[in-house]
């Protein structure tokens, strides 16, 4: 049984590994922190191509389990005024199972869906080990590959997986010339309201999006009634400790700045913002091409191969789709270096495409200059219907054509 290290305990890290174990591919994960949860104050929405993406490999279940539904989408001018209701892309009969319904969106913090992921992982007796940074890499000439950590052990393994994200050090490691993220001119800042106005509250299962004069605020209704909402603020990049809400005195800049934003406004934003706490703030980034995916026995995936800006909230369901169809190519071909070209193949023009798209969204809150834009690809999958109609059918072996699913 070939054995997999996987570099990166986050989202695509976990999801990897239990992927790996349905092809019957056996692996161990490094993780770089020595404990916490991914991402932990930012929450997201898992859309129907995820969620398929997860019931692939059996699961779904846990996500659902820790998660609440989207159903429509609610749209504000920054007068208040609603400019219209509609279902939300992708939305479903919610059911699981048997029954084989499609999966509507669902929304949950990141840090539930990095525990649910973690917790799935270890009940199917994949070890994952916390503190492990990776510095560097040997392949073998004859294949295998040692990874050597800054607290100066090393693992041995026969294929080594870049899941380390954004700013992976894999990804050089593959390619020293390596495209850097780009920041996207935008600071991300998500907070919870345990109690708004009744008149400033989202109905249950909605989306409430308003569009205001100067920023953009999402926001939804969680079971409890809290309010979770979203900002999306034109803003340069910003050091760590600019960015952080660990204190009352963080905390309350932020709320303060988003506030801000809004105040001129006649939407509910600005009151959602003051009653909130839990806040936390980003950096958004995006890396528009990675030339090269893998080398050797090393090859990349998610965020680490294809970051997108937030804005078309597909970050996690492309790491999930990634980890799945990496796992059927090295399953169906025994030869690394043909499992990895028949994997990006099948994922780099639709990963891209969602590059752009997410581009193309930020652009209407930090216009991007002329050059920067890319021209529309003619195999563009990221409309809606090719985007979450993608569907991964893991007992079909994978060809030999690029087709748009896998």
């Amino acid at each position: 049984m070939r054995h997999a290290l996987v570099i990166g305990g986050g989202i695509a890290g976990a999801m990897t590994a239990i992927s790996l174990r349905k092809a019957g591919i056996s692996s161990t994960v490094y993780e770089a922190y020595p404990a916490g949860a991914d991402d932990a104050g930012a929450f997201l929405v898992l859309f129907r191509n995820g969620l398929e993406a997860l019931r692939t490999v059996d699961a779904h279940q846990v996500v659902l389990d820790v998660s609440f539904p989207a159903e429509r989408v609610e749209m504000l001018a920054h007068t208040g005024d609603s400019l219209g209701v509609r279902p939300v892309a992708g939305g479903g009969n919610d059911r699981s199972g048997d029954g084989r319904g499609f999966l509507g969106p669902r929304t949950l913090r990141r840090a539930t869906l990095y525990r649910a992921l973690h917790e799935e992982a270890a009940r199917r007796g994949i070890t994952i080990e916390h503190g492990k940074r990776l510095v560097t890499a040997d392949t073998a000439p004859d294949g295998g590959v040692t990874a050597h950590f800054a607290d100066g052990t090393h693992a041995e393994g026969d294929l080594l997986i870049g899941a380390d994200g954004l700013h992976s050090v894999t990804r050089t490691l593959i390619d020293p010339d390596a495209p850097t993220p780009r920041h996207t001119g935008q600071i991300t800042v998500c907070g919870y309201a345990p109690s708004v106005p009744p008149e400033a509250a989202p109905a249950p299962g909605t989306y409430r999006m308003i569009q205001g004069r100067r920023a953009l605020l999402g926001c939804t209704m969680a079971p409890d009634g809290e309010v979770w909402w979203f900002a999306n603020t034109p803003g340069r990049q910003l050091s760590r400790e600019q960015l952080a809400t660990g204190t009352p005195e963080g905390m309350a800049r932020w709320r303060e700045h988003v506030f801000s934003v809004f105040s001129d406004d006649a939407s509910p934003a600005a009151d959602i913002v003051r009653a909130s706490g839990g806040i936390v703030a980003t950096n958004a980034y995006d890396i528009s091409r990675t030339p090269v995916w893998y080398r050797g026995s090393m090859v990349l995936l998610g965020d680490a191969a294809h970051a997108a800006a937030p804005n078309a909230a597909q970050g996690a369901s492309m790491a999930i789709e990634d980890s799945v169809v990496l796992a059927k190519c090295l399953r169906d071909f025994p030869d690394l270096g043909e499992a990895f070209a028949r994997f990006e193949a099948l994922r780099r023009d639709r990963v891209e495409a969602v590059v752009e798209r997410s581009a193309q969204l930020n652009d209407r809150v930090v216009p991007r200059p002329t050059e920067a834009r890319s021209l529309p690809r003619q195999d563009d999958e990221s409309g809606s219907d090719g985007l979450l109609g993608y569907r991964i059918d893991w007992d079909v072996p994978v060809g030999d054509d690029a087709s748009s699913n896998a």
